[in-house]
């Protein structure tokens, strides 16, 4: 099983549409937030199932705010990040992942991305693929797959 994961792509089409062909063939889309508008374009184009959350600037979308996944033995958390200051630190959205059980916390919202493993908890952080904040300004994105022993691998790629 091979996952894309991206976050905060604020309307910016033409960076969904870059993201989409680079990373080729996908079992899945994750898109973590702050889509703004172009949720019809991503299950239109994604070729997969697509799971979406809602984010700080996304409004009246019906998308939830949260949500679990499980994938095989995994079960991982879908949150934005704002609702857990992410930007001054991932502590609350750790303690979060950890009192209900998760394996892998996947949260946005900081356009800087990041993979740490704290705790026994993946903390996955796609960055942005339209407005990207760390210090090379890449748009980046997360591919996850899953091997024949239901392990998780992470791997941060970029589109420039």
């Amino acid at each position: 099983m091979k996952a894309l994961i991206i976050s905060d792509s604020h309307g910016y089409r033409g960076s969904l549409e870059k993201v989409l062909k680079r990373a080729g063939k996908v079992d899945m889309v994750i898109h973590l937030g702050d889509v703004c508008g172009d949720e019809k374009f991503l299950c239109d184009n994604a070729g997969c199932e697509v799971c979406m959350i809602a984010g700080n600037n996304d409004f009246n979308t019906g998308l939830k705010k949260e949500e679990i996944l499980i994938l095989g033995k995994n079960k991982l958390f879908l949150t934005h990040g704002h609702r857990y200051y992410v930007n001054y630190g991932v502590e609350r959205i750790l303690e979060e992942g950890k009192s209900i059980g998760m394996d892998v916390v996947l949260f946005g919202h900081t356009h800087v991305p990041m993979i740490e493993k704290e705790n026994g908890i993946f903390l996955v952080n796609p960055g942005s693929v339209a407005y990207p904040r760390q210090t090379d300004r890449k748009c980046s994105f997360v591919i996850m797959e899953m091997d024949n022993e239901e392990n998780l691998h992470f791997s941060l790629d970029y589109l420039n």
